[in-house]
C-alpha cells in the first residue's frame, strides 16, 4: 500500500523504535486495524499496510504479553496471505518469522553457530546447505545457535531439515556480460540435465516415477489443467499442443491469477500441472491450493527442490536447469517445455495411446535436441547485430501459429521486460482481426515461420504484412531460400522434429530482446 518512497519503504518500527518489521504481502484487513490502534493512540508515519503489524505488536506488549506470544496474537489477527518477520531491539538474539499462505517463502538456514532467514533458498546457500521451510500458519523463533517452530496456535513443531544441493559456479557470471546472457548460452547443457534419467534412449520409453502416476489413474484422467503465470503460461500453452497430441486427453490453460477466483470444476478425474519456475509464485500456489482442495490430481513443474509448489504437489518434475539469476526466466522456459514433452509421452505411455514405435521416435527425437539448441549459438552474432538494426523502433508485433503462436507472446513478452519496447503478441491468423490495421514502416513484424504444418499460412501472413509496408522479421528453416524473397531479414534455425521445434524458436526470441 502506498506510493513506493522512503517513508513507504521497509522496515517499519513501532511508537517506541524498539519494533521493527519486514513483510511480503497483504494485510486484508488493515484499516480496520489501523483504524483500532489510532483510536489508542499509535502514531502512523506511512501509508503502509505492513506498519500496522508492528504496531499491533506494541499493543500486546503495552497489555503485559512477552514479545513472543505479542506476535502470535498479532499473527492471528491479520488477514491475507503474509510473510514477516520481526525484531526487537531490546532482544537482539532473536528474530520471529511467520508465514501465512502464499504471500511468499521463509526458509531458515543452519549454520555452524549461525542461523540465516531468507524468502528464498538461493538467497543463503552460499552459506549453508541445511534448510528449514516454514510452513503455512507457522512461526519460527530463530537464534544465533538455534531455533523453535510453533504453530500460530502455539503448538511445538519439530519440521524436517534438508539438506540442499548446489553448484557455486552457477551463481557466477563468468566470461559472461549478464546472467541473462549466461542462462540463454546455458540451454544445451540445462536441457541436457533435465533430460539426464527421464528419458531411456535405450529402451525408448520415459520414466517418470516421481510423479506417483499409475497406469490405472492416467486412463482415469478425464482432462488435464495446466496453470502458470508470465513466461511460465506461454510454456503451459506449448504444453497444451504436446500433453493433447502424445496422451489424446483434453487439456485447459488457465492463467494462475484468473483460475483462483473463478471456482473451476475440479474432481479426482482431473489432472492440474501447475508450472513455476521459483516454485514461490503467489498466484500459482493459490491455484494450486484450490486444486488440491477439490481433489484433483496435482503435479508441479519448477526449478527450485524444495520450494512450497515442490512440497505442495502430489507429484513433481524439476526443471534441473541450475540457479536462475536474471529476472527474465529464459532457460527454465525451454526447459518447462522439454519437462512437458516428457510429461506428454509419459502419460501417453500410460494411457496406451502412443504405439511403441511412436514412443521410441519420440525420445529418439528428443536425444538430439541439445545439439540443435547448441547449434544456435552459432548464429547469436547476426542475431545480435539485427537487434542493432532495429533498438530505436518502439512497436513490434509478433505472430505464429499452432506451437509457434506461444512463442510469439513469449518474444513480444521478452522485448517488453528486456529492452521496454512495447510489443504485442498474437495468433498469425488473427492479425487481420485488429492488427493489420496498426503495421506500417514503422512497426517490424517478426513472424515464427518455420517448416512445419502451418508453414504455407505463415507465408500469406508475411505477405499480408509486406503489403501493409511493415518491415518483416522471419524465423524459419535453414534453407527455406523462398521466405527471404518475401521477408527482409531472416534468421534460421536448424530443421528439427515438429513439437520440438518451440524449443529451437524460443532462442531467438530471447537473443533478439537481450
Amino acid at each position: 500500500h502506498g506510493k513506493a518512497n522512503q517513508t513507504n519503504a521497509h522496515p517499519h518500527l513501532d511508537c517506541t523504535g524498539d519494533l521493527v518489521v519486514i513483510h511480503n504481502g497483504i494485510v486484508e484487513n488493515f484499516l480496520e486495524l489501523r483504524h483500532e490502534l489510532q483510536a489508542k493512540g499509535h502514531v502512523f508515519k506511512s501509508e503502509t499496510d505492513t506498519e500496522t503489524i508492528v504496531h499491533l505488536v506494541e499493543e500486546y506488549i503495552k497489555t503485559g504479553c512477552d514479545f513472543q506470544e505479542a506476535a502470535r496474537l498479532t499473527l492471528n489477527r491479520l488477514q491475507g496471505a503474509q510473510a514477516v518477520v520481526l525484531m526487537n531491539k531490546r532482544q537482539p538474539d532473536r528474530l520471529i518469522a511467520a508465514r501465512i499462505g502464499n504471500a511468499g517463502g521463509v526458509t531458515l538456514g543452519l549454520g555452524d553457530g549461525e542461523m540465516f532467514l531468507a524468502s528464498d533458498m538461493p538467497a543463503i546457500l552460499d552459506y549453508t546447505r541445511k534448510v528449514v521451510f516454514i510452513e503455512s500458519r507457522q512461526m519460527a523463533i530463530v537464534l544465533k545457535d538455534g531455533f523453535q517452530v510453533l504453530s500460530l496456535d502455539g503448538d511445538r513443531l519439530e519440521p524436517p531439515v534438508h539438506a540442499m544441493p548446489y553448484d557455486p559456479a552457477a551463481a557466477v557470471k563468468g566470461e559472461y556480460r549478464h546472467f541473462m546472457q549466461k542462462e540463454i548460452f546455458e540451454q544445451a547443457r540445462s536441457i541436457t540435465d533435465t533430460i539426464r534419467g527421464r528419458a531411456d534412449f535405450d529402451r525408448g520409453v520415459v520414466d517418470l516415477p516421481e510423479l506417483h502416476l499409475t497406469p490405472d489413474l492416467a486412463r482415469r484422467l478425464q482432462r488435464i489443467l495446466i496453470t502458470a503465470c508470465g513466461t511460465s503460461y506461454h510454456a503451459a500453452l506449448v504444453g497444451r499442443y504436446l500433453i493433447e497430441q502424445m496422451a489424446r486427453i483434453p487439456v485447459e490453460v488457465d492463467i494462475a491469477s484468473e483460475l483462483r477466483y473463478r471456482n473451476p470444476v475440479l474432481d479426482p478425474n482431473v489432472g492440474v500441472l501447475a508450472i513455476t519456475q521459483s516454485g514461490e509464485t503467489v498466484d500459482t500456489l493459490a491455484a494450486m491450493e484450490l486444486a488440491r482442495d477439490a481433489g484433483a490430481q496435482l503435479w508441479s513443474i519448477n526449478n527450485v527442490f524444495g520450494s512450497q509448489a515442490h512440497r505442495m504437489a502430489h507429484g513433481s518434475i524439476l526443471i534441473q536447469a541450475g540457479p536462475e539469476i536474471g529476472v527474465a526466466s529464459t532457460k527454465t522456459f525451454t526447459g518447462s517445455q522439454v519437462d512437458q514433452y516428457l510429461f506428454g509421452a509419459y502419460l501417453g505411455q500410460l494411457r496406451g495411446t502412443l504405439s511403441e514405435a511412436h514412443l521410441r521416435h519420440l525420445v529418439d527425437d528428443l536425444s538430439r535436441l541439445p545439439d540443435l539448441v547448441g547449434q544456435m549459438f552459432d548464429r547469436a552474432a547476426e542475431i545480435e547485430a539485427l537487434a542493432g538494426e532495429f533498438y530505436r523502433y518502439e512497436d513490434f508485433l509478433f505472430l505464429g501459429r499452432g506451437l509457434n503462436y506461444p512463442i510469439a507472446l513469449e518474444g513480444a513478452l521478452k522485448l517488453k521486460e528486456i529492452s521496454y519496447i512495447h510489443a504485442e503478441g498474437y495468433p498469425a491468423g488473427e492479425m487481420k482481426h485488429g492488427p493489420i490495421a496498426l503495421i506500417d514502416e514503422n512497426m517490424p513484424v517478426v513472424c515464427l515461420a518455420p517448416r512445419d504444418g502451418v508453414y504455407d499460412k505463415m507465408i500469406s501472413q508475411v505477405e499480408q504484412a509486406k503489403a501493409r509496408g511493415g518491415i518483416v522479421i522471419a524465423v524459419a528453416t535453414d534453407g527455406d531460400e523462398a521466405i527471404r524473397r518475401k521477408a527482409d531479414h531472416v534468421i534460421y534455425v536448424p530443421p528439427a522434429p515438429p513439437l520440438l521445434l518451440p524449443v529451437l524458436t524460443s532462442i531467438p526470441m530471447q537473443l533478439l530482446a537481450y
